[in-house]
């Protein structure tokens, strides 16, 4: 017969210690991974408005192209151009951003802007899109979308038309959600 040793069938598995330590390693990961993780929501703002602000440049490179079939491209003054059947008022062939109602045009015809989700304004010398949960960004009016006077609450496209004729506009531009 065979005789048998206690100590030669080894157990298998994991002991105490090695449980704990695996447990505590990936403790460590997860609060370092965390983070990275945890903003996602202003992550995904930011995807949106950069979404918004393809769309701004979609629309205004067709009014531009329908300026150019009208002849209206270096017009400063009260050009318009048919999109859709509404008249858009255009300066140097671009969409204006000067009154209400350019801004409206801007929200109901070129963008279809949904007003539960976005709120547009016309505010620091253009147009200003930023969602309607975040709030419109307070402190010093920036002059643009990089001036550092504006606060942590960016989170905004904004959109001023063009000085200068053959120029596109001058601010198509998303600040990040901080």
């Amino acid at each position: 017969m065979k005789r048998l040793n206690r100590f030669t069938h080894k157990q298998k598995g994991f002991t105490l210690i090695e449980l704990v330590v695996v447990i505590v390693i990936l403790g460590i990961l997860a609060v370092t991974a965390a983070p990275k993780f945890i903003n996602l929501q202003d992550d995904a703002r930011t995807a949106t408005l950069q979404a918004v602000k393809a769309a701004m440049q979609s629309a205004a490179t067709l009014v531009h192209s329908k300026s150019l079939i009208a002849g209206n491209d270096n017009s400063t003054g009260a050009a318009t151009v048919s999109v859709n059947g509404v008249d858009v008022n255009v300066r140097y062939g671009y969409p204006r951003d000067n009154s209400e109602a350019a801004r409206l045009i801007w929200q109901n015809n070129l963008l279809d802007i949904e007003t539960a989700d976005f709120t547009m304004v016309r505010r620091y010398g253009g147009i200003i899109i930023y969602p309607v949960d975040r709030g419109l960004p307070s402190g010093n009016a920036p002059t643009d979308i990089t001036d550092p006077q504006t606060d942590e609450r960016n989170c905004y496209v904004q959109y001023r038309e063009s000085d200068v004729a053959g120029d596109p506009p001058l601010v198509i531009e998303v600040a990040p959600c901080l």
